[in-house]
C-alpha cells in the first residue's frame, strides 16, 4: 500500500512482481541515491507512479527459509518451485505450482510436469548463496 499525493493515482492497483529486497531500491530511486554496488533488487518507482512500460522485471525471485526444517523456493512468471524439509538427508518433497491457475497452492503439479521442475530446480541452486551467518544443518557438516 502507498500513498503520494499528487504522483500515485488513488485506487491505483498492480500486478507487478516484486519483493522486499526491491524496497531499497525503490526508496534510492525516490532520493535519486546512486546504488554502488551489484544488488538483487529492483526499483518498482515506475510502477508506483504509473510508468508500467519503463518498469524492470525479474526474471526470477529466489528466496529460502531455515525454520520448519528450512525451505528454498524459486518464481519465474507464473510457476513457482518449492523445495520443503532440505534439511533432511535426502531432502524434503519438491512442488510445482502455477500461480495464475492456483494461487492457493493447492495443485502440486510436480509430477505432470518434470521438465519444468528441473528447469526451475537448476534455477534455485545457481541462485543459492552459502550463508555463514544463516547455514542450513548440512552446511556445517
Amino acid at each position: 500500500i502507498a500513498r503520494w499525493t499528487g504522483r500515485i493515482k488513488s485506487g491505483t492497483v498492480s500486478d507487478h512482481i516484486s519483493a522486499f529486497w526491491d524496497i531499497m531500491p525503490t526508496m534510492a530511486d525516490l532520493l535519486n541515491v546512486k546504488i554502488d554496488k551489484q544488488i538483487d533488487g529492483i526499483s518498482f518507482l515506475p510502477t508506483l507512479i504509473g510508468n508500467k512500460n519503463q518498469q524492470k522485471q525479474h526474471d526470477h525471485l529466489y528466496w529460502e527459509f531455515h525454520e520448519q526444517g528450512g525451505r528454498m523456493a524459486l518464481r519465474q512468471g507464473d510457476w513457482k518451485l518449492v523445495q520443503y524439509n532440505i534439511e533432511k538427508n535426502p531432502p524434503g518433497s519438491i512442488e510445482l505450482y502455477n500461480l495464475k491457475e492456483d494461487p492457493s497452492e493447492k495443485n502440486d503439479l510436480s509430477q505432470k510436469f518434470p521438465d519444468k521442475v528441473k528447469e526451475l530446480s537448476q534455477i534455485m541452486l545457481a541462485e543459492r548463496v552459502p550463508s555463514t551467518a544463516f547455514p542450513f544443518a548440512w552446511e556445517k557438516r
